[in-house]
């Protein structure tokens, strides 16, 4: 029997609950402790920024944190050692996901299917209630980390929100968001918010190293990876940057396409790599629309011909919004078509066609 899979974890890489020490993220660090400090921590936090950054960990961290503070009711919260809890048993409970004082909500298996679930339903948060029941034992805290809040459909959020309009004593709920857009506005009124930057070269260089010291980054990858540690190990481990120059020459001939480039590309969407071109496809856009502005600044070549396709394709600023426009059209289609189990290579055909009719629009 396999394990299930894991929608918080990259293959081949450790669980954010494994990750021993933060990088990057000293001034969100510094935010909440202050606001512990000064007796104002929010019963609700959302840890918004892009996917990969290490806003798991670091909420994985921050629930250590609170589990092992002394019992507020009978030692002040002042002058409380940060680093202390990062050598508590309690930690090694939170790795071995077995603290009883932590609920983690997540996208949940399917039995049957043995596949993710690709929501996070109502019956899964109100699942959380168990939670709540149990004697609270050590200190009296409790953390719930939503790991990714994204996933919550409608329903699930109303739920989650009551939990938050009605948090039992002591309670803590730790958002992590990649959209924070998608989010109810009633459940962020509810939340006070740190929010996530992509990380600096040396964090992000300090972080691999800790996360898969095995594992080399080439000068493509880091560049796709953008300052996100998740997603530079994806591409590592999937050799996305091969893909990625796939696709850049896939396209490289627009306003005509190449349809035997185009059916190779479309050929190799199979279940397993379906999103992995799909997330390309999208980065493929993002870096396009924003290549107007980048141009002749720092910005590197993610593969071979990649600044010469973006001055062809993005000459202008306009150019740029219709591209930006498509990316936003395929994100919303794309993933319908997946949530309904549409043929990979037809979505991913189809997604080349858009292209190919948004660049016979810009240009001449």
């Amino acid at each position: 029997m396999t394990d299930a899979p894991a929608p918080d974890q990259i293959d081949g890489a450790p669980h954010p609950r494994d990750t021993p020490k933060l990088f990057g993220h000293d001034p969100q660090w510094a935010e909440a402790m202050a606001a512990f400090d000064a007796d104002r921590f929010h019963q609700g936090w959302i840890l918004a920024g892009p996917k990969g950054v290490g806003k798991a960990s670091f909420a994985y961290h921050l629930a250590g944190f609170l589990l092992t503070r002394p019992d507020p009711a009978e030692m002040s919260m002042f002058g409380a050692d940060d680093a202390d809890f990062l050598h508590h048993p309690t930690m090694s409970l939170i790795r071995a996901g077995a603290a009883p004082g932590l609920y983690t909500l997540k996208r949940p298996n399917d039995d049957k299917t043995g596949k993710l679930k690709s929501v996070i339903g109502v019956d899964d948060v109100r699942a959380m209630g168990g939670f709540f029941g149990l004697s609270a034992g050590g200190n009296g805290r409790r953390v719930v980390i939503v790991d990714a809040a994204d996933d919550m459909n409608v329903a699930a959020a109303n739920a989650l929100l009551k939990s938050l309009e009605e948090p039992p004593k002591l309670a803590t709920f730790l958002l992590v968001t990649h959209q924070p857009s998608r989010l109810l506005p009633t459940i962020k009124s509810r939340c006070r918010t740190l929010a996530f930057a992509p990380l600096s070269a040396d964090a992000m260089t300090q972080a691999l190293a800790q996360a898969a010291p095995d594992v080399r980054i080439d000068t493509a990858v880091a560049v796709l990876g953008a300052g996100s540690v998740g997603a530079t190990l994806r591409l590592a481990l999937d050799k996305g940057a091969d893909r990625y120059a796939q696709i850049v020459d896939t396209v490289g001939g627009l306003p005509t396409m190449d349809r035997a480039k185009a059916l190779d590309l479309a050929g190799a969407a199979k279940p397993d790599t379906v999103d992995q071109i799909i997330d390309l496809l999208e980065l493929f856009l993002t870096r396009l629309a924003r290549s107007v502005f980048t141009r002749g600044g720092a910005a590197d070549n993610a593969a071979p011909g990649e600044a010469e396709v973006f001055a062809r394709l993005c000459p202008t600023p306009l150019a740029a919004r219709a591209w930006a426009d498509l990316h936003l059209q395929t994100l919303q289609q794309v993933r319908q078509g997946r949530a309904v189990n549409l043929d990979p290579p037809t979505l991913i055909l189809d997604t080349l066609f858009k292209m190919e009719a948004t660049a016979r629009q810009i240009l001449p």
